[in-house]
């Protein structure tokens, strides 16, 4: 059977190839298209022959979206070979700098300038991987469960929303009335790392005397703290304008890539005259991928450095790495303030994409949403972090949101399938609204038959075979 997958998906990519390309608007051979990215990234074949179909996809998913922006299968296919350019082993390092090069920053800009969801969604995954990569240093290296984290989230986010809107006027004398111009939004992403990371080591410092279950109760009480105090804020100072939240946040002025996109004829792309709207939609896409980039940097070189070893010697054992010299306290707070910082930095970005903080951004469900994303990703795993926020989020904000749309235009023309007329189907089934319920069930399943997580980190994986084949051993006698 192994000698026939490689002639297989050779011959099926080609014919999924010639087919999405004599007729592009067709959805089968989109899904083909998806299908072959799954084949050539997980079937066995030869890295060479790999390498090249995955350009070979990337190219064909990028002519996809430039005949139709909206054809989201090709855009699911192109975030499934990013996925795989970085995960797969084997490849080289050019291969994997190239693909991601142009996916990032030619395939995904092409189709976004003409479909802003595009850019949308590609920032809302940035943002959440990045809170993601934060809860990983805590969670999967450190071994410290955190259920308040979105308090570092909420932390960053109203650094620059109180002082980059009206609201900061309210309690300084003498502050600009519409709050300081955009462009200081880069100071304050450095001013939202220091504070977060602050509050990390503030919060930490009683709550990691405690460890397992009641560390995780201590947190998630912090939590709900930061947010509380951000909903009551309002008085006798309105500092935080309470529940209401603050509104507008300046934005960095966008005038140097209006023109920049003017000058390379982006507005051909666009089909109209390149407005403020999607100049700042592709700002904040090219802002996160920088901001993600340098925090996938800071984390490996953490995890290899003595701090990531230190780490992961207190996840496996406190006694035995107190008894090493390593100095426990100090240790889990450097894990406490480093994924704070790296939540406290999206928080500024995220108050400035939106124009609008609410404490109503920062409640505990967030915490157990990006709880989610490490654990769906697997614990400890840089990649697989990454993967959790994006699968979660492209479920969530595109795949349930979509299916919505189709049953809901079932309903109104009334197809019938299978025999049965979907004019029928009741209202409230709506896959968009039972999100919660759709996440627990995949972490059910993820628990019962992939504990390690999709992508599990090397240590990880090796001790969940070890416990698998001592229970198999156990079981035997």
């Amino acid at each position: 059977m192994k000698q026939f997958m490689f002639p297989f998906t050779l011959a099926f990519t080609g014919l999924a190839i010639l087919g999405a390309l004599l007729a592009p608007q067709n959805g089968l051979t989109n899904l083909a298209l998806l299908v072959s990215v799954g084949l050539v990234s997980l079937g066995k074949i030869p890295t060479a022959w790999r390498s090249g179909l995955l350009a070979v996809l990337a190219l064909a998913l990028t002519v996809l979206l430039r005949l139709n922006p909206s054809d989201k299968l090709a855009f699911y296919g192109l975030l499934a070979v990013l996925v795989a350019t970085f995960l797969l082993p084997n490849l080289s390092t050019l291969v994997r700098v190239a693909l991601g090069v142009a996916v990032l920053f030619i395939a995904v800009p092409i189709a976004g300038l003409t479909n802003s969801f595009l850019f949308e969604l590609g920032i809302q995954i940035g943002i959440f991987a990045a809170l993601a990569l934060g809860l990983n240093v805590v969670v999967g290296q450190a071994g410290l469960l955190d259920l308040g984290f979105a308090a570092f989230f909420a932390i960053g986010a109203y650094t620059w929303g109180i002082f980059g809107s009206p609201q900061a006027a309210e309690f300084i004398n003498g502050f600009p009335a519409s709050g300081l111009p955009g462009n200081y939004l880069f100071l304050f992403m450095a001013l939202a790392i220091i504070t977060a990371a602050i509050t990390g080591v503030l919060i930490g410092l009683p709550a990691l005397r405690l460890r397992g279950d009641y560390l995780a109760i201590v947190t998630l009480g912090l939590g709900e703290v930061v947010r509380v105090l951000a909903n009551n804020l309002d008085k006798p100072l309105n500092i935080t304008n309470g529940p209401q939240g603050i509104t507008p946040v300046n934005r960095p002025d966008v005038g140097l890539l209006l023109d920049f996109l003017r000058a390379v004829g982006a507005e051909r792309l666009y089909g109209r005259p390149i407005d403020e709207s999607i100049a700042y939609s592709f700002f904040f896409y090219l802002l996160v991928l920088l901001v993600i980039g340098v925090v996938v940097l800071v984390n490996i070189r953490l995890a290899n450095s003595r701090f990531g070893r230190a780490w992961v010697a207190i996840r496996e054992d406190e006694i035995a790495a107190k008894a090493m010299g390593i100095p426990l306290l100090p240790t889990k707070l450097l894990a406490f303030a480093t994924g704070a910082a790296f939540s406290g930095i999206m928080g500024a970005v995220f108050a400035a994409k939106q124009t609008f903080v609410s404490p109503e951004s920062f409640t505990l469900q967030a915490s157990i949403n990006i709880l989610a994303f490490v654990i769906l990703g697997g614990m400890g795993s840089i990649g697989g972090a990454v993967v959790g926020a994006a699968a979660v989020t492209v479920l969530n904000i595109g795949i349930l949101k979509d299916f919505s749309d189709l049953l809901n235009t079932w309903r109104q023309t009334g197809v019938t399938i299978l025999g049965y007329n979907m004019a029928n189907l009741p209202p409230q089934l709506n896959p968009a609204k039972y999100e919660r319920l759709v996440f627990g069930l995949i972490l059910i399943l993820m628990m019962i038959f992939r504990p390690e997580g999709l992508i599990p980190e090397q240590r990880h994986r090796a001790e969940m075979q070890e416990a698998r084949q001592e229970a198999q051993e156990g079981g035997a006698k």
